[in-house]
């Protein structure tokens, strides 16, 4: 057996896996892997559990949330795994625990009447910037995958947008260089490419736009450069401030989207694959809460089954 430290072996496992994943996900990678596991194992040549369990509480310590950590621990798995195969260390376990906590399912979402506000300001106040706002309202579609879409993918003849690209800005560390890159990639999973019908609404401001704007411009720009997820969450937040909405994430759209899918009844699968969901369950425990009205009919029903 070769004893290599996580360093060396991070290192290695870094030029393996970025022949495989995505550019953005391996710039995502390598920062977690600078940021925080270096600066704890680098130098250890064997990783107990309970140093995992002591980096847990130390981040925990520093203000991460339980999903950055989560997060964080894949990665290190994956090394950890990576090292095994090639019989850099022993396999192990690793069983971490992490301090109970209340689970939060409130969701942000703007109630009915700020909804009808905002896409009624649009129609009335039209530039493509705010459209792309009606647009994620209308159709759930996350601020990456908006940003990158052109008048290409918008078919007004079938009714529907077609999302095949994201955009994101990825802080990319390379040897000793360090800056950040604007890339246009395809969406976050395989799921993520969808065609998601429009609104009759939708439809009626797009078919007129589409006759007159150039296929290979951005929407939002209605040029050939298209802006950043960064500057378009901060040109929405200042849409909503003057229009006097609670401040709400700009992610609170799609949330928005979906949950009036779910209040009008829609069929759960359905929601999910328009949202681009990897699964139906996300779709759930997102989204599908019972009230306590359906809560006392599901125990009325259940009672009469039984007479």
């Amino acid at each position: 057996m070769v004893e290599k430290n996580i360093n060396q072996i991070a290192d290695l496992w870094k030029r393996d896996k970025k022949q495989y994943v995505k550019k953005s996900t391996y710039a995502a990678y390598v920062l977690l892997v600078q940021n925080h596991l270096l600066p704890y194992f680098g130098d250890k040549c064997r990783v107990e559990e309970s140093d995992v369990q002591d980096f847990v509480f130390k981040k925990l310590e520093e203000g991460l949330s339980q999903k950055t950590i989560k997060d964080i621990l894949i990665v290190l798995k994956m090394i950890l795994k990576f090292a095994v195969k090639h019989k850099f260390i022993e396999h192990f376990d690793i069983d971490i625990k992490f301090p109970s906590q209340q689970e939060n399912n409130q969701l942000e979402v703007l109630n009915r009447a700020n909804q009808r506000k905002i896409m009624e300001y649009v129609e009335n106040n039209f530039t493509f910037k705010n459209l792309g706002i009606f647009i994620c309202l209308s159709t759930g579609m996350r601020i990456g995958e908006v940003c990158a879409l052109t008048w290409e993918d918008v078919d007004v003849n079938n009714g529907v947008i077609c999302v095949r690209k994201t955009i994101q800005r990825v802080y990319v560390l390379d040897e000793d260089k360090r800056y950040t890159e604007l890339l246009i990639d395809t969406p976050k999973t395989k799921n993520s490419v969808r065609d998601i019908p429009m609104t009759q609404d939708l439809l009626r401001i797009l078919k007129p736009l589409k006759k007159i704007v150039n296929d290979e411009f951005f929407v939002l720009t209605n040029d050939s450069k298209p802006t950043e997820p960064r500057t378009y969450r901060n040109y929405y937040k200042r849409l909503m401030k003057r229009l006097g909405i609670p401040e709400l994430k700009f992610h609170g759209l799609r949330h928005s989207f979906a949950t009036r899918c779910i209040e009008g009844k829609c069929d759960y699968k359905t929601v999910s694959v328009i949202l681009g969901h990897s699964n139906i369950s996300t779709t759930l425990n997102l989204y599908v809460h019972p009230n306590l009205e359906q809560k006392k009919k599901c125990i009325n029903q259940m009672n009469r089954s039984l007479k």
